[in-house]
């Protein structure tokens, strides 16, 4: 089973690098599934009902989140009845939507995708501890029993030392560990020692010619105290499609190998990609 995961996308440049890489990815790489963070995708904040059918209708199997879920509140309701479109699992159950989802994928194995948020230096509202919720979740959802054949987590965290003990905590109990929320691609994709896959963070789906796919001006501004606190915008440069390309075994369910990749605008190292 191979499975491309992408990091955050952010605003319209975003959208147009996954409407355009994606469908090429899933013919070229002949790809099982698809799994994108969209929590900035509408102007950077959110996302919107629309925007999540446009992913569906090009490939996407699973969108996630993270603390940006609600900024549109016109999507409160698609979330409470499209399965595919995750929040973090960890949220208080007031919140609309699930954090976990099962899909079905060809040739009849089944993808399970759950997204979790962490705590150190995260906005409210607060979630509930990710190590305790990650572990009562896993209970119930066990690689290659009761029809799960992969088992994907995205943590949405700001602290890399928690994104990397989460992963080391469930280390072998599933298929990969992706980071998403920092928006810079790191360089630590690796098979850990019991066969998860790992990657602190994915990057991110936009224009890296920016403050984290925001326009620079603004971003400078708000850090020199401009009064009043300009509104961030999505920066226009050409945009870079972050993620990586997870390969499972079909007897196992761990990993066998991880490949990010970075296609187009500043970050493009495509031509070095080896699948």
């Amino acid at each position: 089973m191979k499975i491309l995961a992408c990091g955050d996308v952010v605003g319209r440049k975003g959208r147009l690098a996954v409407m355009e890489h994606v469908p090429k990815l899933r013919s070229q790489l002949q790809l099982d599934g698809v799994i994108i963070n969209a929590e900035n995708a509408a102007g950077g904040f959110g996302i919107t009902q629309a925007i999540a059918q446009e992913f569906f209708n090009i490939g996407v199997d699973v969108i996630t989140t993270g603390n940006h879920a609600w900024d549109q509140k016109c999507v409160n309701n698609f979330f409470s009845k499209e399965s595919r479109l995750l929040r973090p699992i960890n949220y208080k159950t007031d919140k609309p939507g699930l954090g976990i989802t099962k899909i079905k994928l060809h040739k009849n194995k089944s993808l399970v995708v759950i997204n979790i948020m962490g705590k150190l230096f995260m906005p409210p509202p607060v979630v509930a501890d990710p190590f305790f919720t990650i572990n009562s979740t896993l209970k119930e959802y066990r690689l290659k029993q009761n029809n799960v054949d992969a088992i994907i987590i995205d943590i949405h965290a700001e602290a890399n030392s928690e994104k990397m003990a989460l992963a080391n905590y469930v280390d072998g109990q599933v298929s990969a560990v992706v980071g998403t929320h920092t928006h810079v691609p790191t360089a630590d994709a690796r098979i850990l020692p019991k066969g998860t896959a790992y990657q602190t963070d994915l990057g991110m789906c936009g224009p890296y010619d920016s403050v984290l796919g925001m326009q620079k001006d603004l971003s400078i501004s708000r850090f020199l105290g401009a009064v009043p606190s300009p509104h961030m915008k999505p920066a226009n440069g050409e945009p870079t499609l972050c993620g990586a390309v997870i390969t499972i075994d079909d007897i196992t369910g761990l990993a066998l190998n991880i490949t990010p990749i970075k296609i187009g605008g500043l970050l493009d190292s495509s031509n070095h990609q080896s699948f």
